[in-house]
């Protein structure tokens, strides 16, 4: 057969092998390993993705999640019936057990959220399990920071990450040897963008959590932002709520993730909207990453994903 008649691996499928041979080179090196799973589009990309990696046979590690307590219910509901459907394992860690044992300081006022919280639970989740691997859907197109990231990151004792000591990683090699009280954070998607995974979701025609599609919702607007409105959501003076038909690019906490007005009802919308936008997802609707130029570097050398 000649080089041009061989079939060849389209985009995603490239990026699907590349992906399972980096779960699968984890689950040999490492011996406890677990898998972030939000209910979010990139950890439901790699939930399928390990399901390529590892059936008929039950995944080789849990999955978890870092619950702040002001998650969209209807992505709790939808990560309970399928974690429920795959018959897995699901830790939930609760920010909220963390606020009650005095290892995190519950923020205050309009402003507050949980969402830089997170890292005290996850950390404390990483070492009460002895997990020294954990998966996660991070992608270098996110942010800045990210993009620094390598597929397999580093992080001490402390949980703490230094963007200027990471390991090589040539010809898909990964080194995974670490001392004790160590862990790795793997990101299986690190070359993957946006636009892949929702390509991939219509190709593998996966169920997402309805508010990634556009719906009617009451809202507010805050800092050109359009916060999703809450019992107890406290509103500062000439804000309003209102409907508006919003979607939302990324589920992270309700209180600093904005959506964005969208008519995209179905995945072919969804698809053609993320290739026509200029503005990461996290960049237009995420309002952790704004508070300064290394927001997000700096959680992350503190231990957040």
């Amino acid at each position: 057969m000649s080089v041009a008649a061989r079939p060849q691996l389209s985009h995603l499928r490239a990026l699907e092998s590349e992906a399972i041979h980096v779960m699968r080179e984890v689950a040999a090196e490492f011996e406890r390993p677990v898998l972030l799973f939000s209910g979010g589009k990139d950890s439901i990309v790699l939930l399928r993705l390990a399901e390529k990696a590892f059936r008929p046979a039950p995944f080789p590690f849990p999955l978890m999640h870092v619950d702040t307590g002001h998650n969209f219910p209807e992505v709790i509901e939808y990560r309970d019936r399928r974690v429920a459907e795959l018959g897995e394992r699901l830790i939930v860690a609760n920010v909220q057990d963390s606020i009650d044992s005095g290892r995190a300081v519950e923020e205050t006022g309009p402003r507050a959220s949980r969402n830089r919280l997170q890292t005290v639970t996850l950390l404390d989740a990483i070492a009460e399990h002895g997990f020294d691997a954990a998966f996660g859907g991070a992608r270098r197109d996110e942010e800045r920071a990210r993009a620094k990231e390598r597929i397999m990151s580093f992080r001490d004792d402390f949980g703490q990450w230094d963007p200027k000591n990471q390991r090589p990683e040539l010809w898909n090699l990964y080194n995974g040897r670490i001392h004790k009280g160590e862990h790795a954070r793997v990101f299986p998607l690190s070359n993957w963008t946006e636009l892949d995974v929702w390509e991939y979701i219509d190709q593998e025609c996966l169920e997402v959590p309805h508010i990634y599609f556009a719906h009617e919702r009451k809202v507010f607007e805050r800092d050109g932002m359009l916060y999703a409105w809450r019992e107890g959501t406290e509103l500062i003076e000439g804000e309003e709520i209102f409907e508006e038909t919003v979607r939302y690019r990324t589920v992270g906490d309700m209180s600093c993730t904005g959506g964005v007005r969208s008519h995209a009802a179905t995945l072919e919308e969804v698809v053609l909207e993320i290739a026509a936008t200029r503005i990461t997802e996290r960049g237009e609707t995420r309002a952790d990453d704004r508070v300064s130029e290394a927001a997000m570097e700096d959680r992350k050398k503190a231990g957040y994903f």
